[in-house]
């Protein structure tokens, strides 16, 4: 996944609001949201080219989600899939604290990437490419291809958009959110990050949704997290069968946590 924003515990009605788009090459093979048959408990996409995720939730509240920490220069060749660390998360049983401590003791194995994992306890943020475990205060967060909060133009517009949108606000209507996730502007050139890719990249990498001939937002999620214990989760997938659909499907999981 390649942008998440966040607001944690700042709305009277939703604990958390998670929004996110996952970019990936077209024909990277994927399996939509569900409830996976070898694990009813867990609710996710799955990559089929490694089998990891990038998002999920469970019934009992477990939450984890990563995105990559861009540095082409940087890459270890046969380095573990990264969508491991969210799905091990999910399944497991450790708090967010004890598993982040694991995954930091051997995290130098795998490339780059920012991991947010959670339960009803709390939510933390780990990072191979920073310094310490960070547990989740709350407030207006934004993640992508840096560190958590790194002012990059997306991850800016993306929380003022949302920070806006929750304002005064009892009931969300997802489609708004999801209106925020479609945002394809371009920041000036003056605003890009400089992350390695060249001019040209940069520019295509740095809306919130992202197209290209070969490459671009595969699906766009919301996590709707109430206070009441009430989850919402919905995907948007854009691309089906390697190419660009023309009739996005979605896909709307509500649940209700169990102890």
């Amino acid at each position: 996944m390649c942008l998440i924003l966040l607001s944690y515990d700042m709305h009277p009605v939703y604990r958390m609001v998670l929004a996110a788009n996952r970019d990936e090459f077209y024909n990277r093979p994927t399996e939509p949201l569900a409830f996976r048959d070898d694990a009813p408990d867990i609710l996710a996409g799955r990559d089929l080219k490694h089998t990891g995720t990038w998002l999920g939730i469970t019934r009992t509240g477990r939450i984890a989600a990563i995105t990559n920490f861009r540095e082409p220069a940087v890459r270890i060749a046969n380095a573990p899939s990264r969508g491991f660390l969210v799905s091990d998360f999910l399944a497991s049983k450790e708090s967010p604290k004890s598993y982040l401590e694991h995954v930091k003791s051997m995290g130098h194995r795998y490339n780059g990437f920012n991991l947010l994992v959670g339960d009803m306890s709390g939510l933390l943020y780990y990072s191979n490419r920073g310094d310490s475990i960070q547990r989740i205060k709350p407030g207006m967060y934004g993640l992508s291809n840096h560190l958590l909060d790194t002012p990059w133009p997306k991850v800016e517009k993306g929380k003022a958009d949302l920070g806006r949108l929750l304002v005064d606000k009892e009931k969300i209507n997802p489609e708004d959110i999801f209106g925020i996730l479609k945002d394809s502007s371009y920041p000036p050139d003056s605003m890009l990050p400089d992350t390695g890719v060249g001019y040209k990249w940069e520019r295509i990498l740095s809306s919130l949704f992202i197209t290209s001939r070969f490459y671009g937002t595969h699906s766009s999620s919301i996590v709707l997290m109430e206070r009441s214990g009430k989850i919402t989760f919905m995907e948007r997938a854009f691309v089906s069968d390697g190419a660009v659909s023309f009739e996005p499907k979605t896909k709307k999981f509500s649940l209700k946590i169990s102890a």
